[in-house]
């Protein structure tokens, strides 16, 4: 039985709930884009894919719109796979359990894939309908857009005609979103030597932040999980001897992270419990309004005999972790309240030869972005790593004369009796990898609300979401 049948537009609903049960965590796109394929075929409508499994379909305009200008509506199929600690869930085999809670759409201790299932699920709306009145439409699904954009990057556009394009991808109701950062993401190892260490084990958490978005909620300057538990561990490392056995904190690059832990052998664990508990209500203190939930957990261990890192690897561990840069790091001079530049360490873990890493790293400038990564470069190779610079994308400039904003513009006013914001973002958007490939392209992107994302917290808004979908149609049928 369909949990969303009863949900505005239904066919919108329809098409994101089969989306849902589908297994689509990025780098596993096989499933997914076999059914867009499926969906193109039943519908005889032109398609093409590639071996990263990115679609395209094409469905010609409806009457009276057969000589208008095209237009490309585009998402991406891969979604942030999230679990609660205690949610049983393959995400490689499984799709998700959903439910309506109010008038939001949630999952079940999971991240929701609502970024960016909606925006795929509106595409498919419309080319599955004979009554919705459009110009060429070119549906453009790109693939690994959370893991660095590699789809977009990869992608053949050389069939299509369009030259606006709208893309699904925010998150804000009556926003319109017009230029973004560019990126690149860090990943390395930092070599570490182990011994055996005898003495009292202790696993150290630290969790109860919000984490986020490392792109959208930056300007939160939320805490970083990871940064927090190594602050720690150097403050007690000042009065008592501390080896590292292990370490853990965030999951993906573009995820703040939100809880960290670590086991480590210690000299004294009452002088360490104590440091944990200064250091705790420090950042209950100074995190008050951003991560009011913050906390540090010392489960003590007993006794135990470790393969650790010895005193100097244990000492860059920490170190390293602490001096790489995070967060913001420059605030636009020109848009105000625009991050410019800023950095995300959102992995970081030991194995049994390395610590491993991945950074993300945004500017909206890109001279900017490419200092910012030889200063990474720097730091790393202070501590004897390596670095790899992967998955570059560019920014996406403002354009100056917009047909499809102004169009977009004058439809929200229609249907909200006044004016969109309209804005630059820090995150990183499709729109710049597709802009390069296709000149002069027409850019906005829109979205309806949707809520910590990247999150098992994440949630859509249902009468967001239909009164989007007025919006997306509107624009649409603008078009003539």
């Amino acid at each position: 039985m369909s949990v969303l049948q009863n949900l505005q537009p239904a066919n919108v609903f329809k098409f994101f709930e089969e989306i849902c049960a589908i297994p689509h965590g990025s780098d596993n796109m096989e499933p997914i884009a076999n059914y867009c394929i499926n969906f193109a075929k039943e519908r005889n409508l032109e398609y093409y894919t590639d071996d990263m499994h990115n679609v395209i379909i094409v469905k010609e305009g409806t009457e009276g719109y057969e000589n208008s200008p095209a237009i490309i509506v585009q998402g991406h199929l891969d979604m942030v796979c999230e679990k609660a600690p205690d949610r049983e869930i393959d995400f490689l085999t499984e799709g998700l359990e959903i439910y309506v809670d109010g008038d939001k759409v949630r999952a079940k201790g999971t991240t929701l894939g609502a970024d960016n299932g909606i925006a795929v699920a509106m595409a498919l709306a419309i080319l599955d309908s004979n009554e919705i009145a459009h110009p060429r439409l070119e549906a453009v699904f790109t693939v690994d857009e959370e893991t660095g954009l590699y789809g977009a990057e990869a992608i053949d556009v050389s069939m299509l005609k369009a030259k606006m394009f709208l893309n699904l991808d925010s998150e804000d109701e009556c926003v319109i979103t017009v230029s973004c950062a560019g990126g690149v993401t860090a990943e390395g190892t930092i070599p570490v030597v182990r011994e055996e260490v005898t003495g009292e084990k202790v696993k150290v958490t630290v969790d109860g932040l919000l984490g986020g978005h490392s792109g959208i909620e930056i300007n939160q300057e939320r805490g970083n999980a990871t940064l927090l538990l190594n602050r720690l561990l150097y403050a007690a490392a000042k009065k008592t001897d501390v080896k590292l056995v292990n370490q853990k904190g965030g999951s993906k690059d573009n995820a703040i992270p939100k809880e960290a832990h670590t086991e480590i052998i210690v000299a004294d664990v009452a002088v360490f419990e104590e440091v944990a508990k200064t250091v705790e209500a420090e950042l209950q203190y100074e995190l008050k309004t951003s991560d009011p939930g913050v906390q540090v957990t010392v489960e003590k261990l007993g006794q135990a005999t470790e393969k650790a890192l010895d005193a100097a690897s244990t000492t860059k561990a920490i170190s390293f972790a602490l001096l790489a840069p995070n967060g913001i790091q420059n605030m636009s001079a020109d848009i105000e309240g625009l991050v410019e530049t800023s950095l995300n360490l959102g992995v970081y873990e030991t194995t049994e030869t390395d610590i491993v890493y991945v950074s993300g790293l945004r500017s909206a400038v890109e001279s900017a972005k490419w200092a910012l990564v030889d200063r990474f470069e720097a730091i790393v190779n202070m501590v004897g790593g390596k670095v790899e610079f992967t998955g570059n994308y560019p920014g996406w400039a403002y354009m100056k004369d917009s047909k499809l904003r102004e169009t977009a513009i004058e439809i929200y006013e229609k249907h909200y009796g006044k004016e969109p914001v309209v804005e630059a973002i820090h995150a990183g958007l499709e729109c710049g990898m597709f802009s390069e490939k296709i000149e002069d392209l027409d850019c906005i992107s829109i979205g309806p609300t949707l809520k910590d994302v990247h999150t098992i917290d994440e949630s859509m808004d249902v009468p967001s979401v239909q009164r989007t979908w007025e919006v997306v149609l509107d624009i649409v049928k603008a078009l003539k």
